[in-house]
């Protein structure tokens, strides 16, 4: 799914404009990006939690030639479901065949 399908999908079923829809998904994602910059963490019942995590610098190594190379210090993002997120998505592959299913019949 693109953004302009969360867009579209607004439109539909809220009956705003094109140009509200972006908007509103404009600032829903630009505060969220500002408040991981932030080093804010972000929790939405029922999809998940975005997480901020510091790691320290350290000295680390090319491993071609060996020389040590030191490694700024950075922070990374890290996403974790949410229970009724997975469970929904683990419940959608119920009931579907495998990949690479059963063979055609009729041969």
């Amino acid at each position: 799914m693109l953004k302009s399908d969360l867009v579209n999908v607004l439109v539909a079923k809220r009956g705003v404009t094109q140009k509200q829809a972006e908007a509103t998904i404009e600032t829903i994602f630009d505060s969220m990006k500002d408040a991981l910059v932030r080093g804010e963490n972000i929790e939405i019942r029922g999809l998940g939690a975005f997480h901020v995590k510091h790691y320290e610098g350290y000295q680390g190594r090319n491993p071609k030639t060996g020389e040590v190379i030191p490694v700024k210090p950075k922070r990374g993002l890290l996403f974790r479901t949410g229970k009724e997120l997975r469970d929904r998505v683990n419940r959608g592959n119920e009931g579907s065949s495998p990949a690479g299913g059963s063979a055609p019949t009729g041969i």
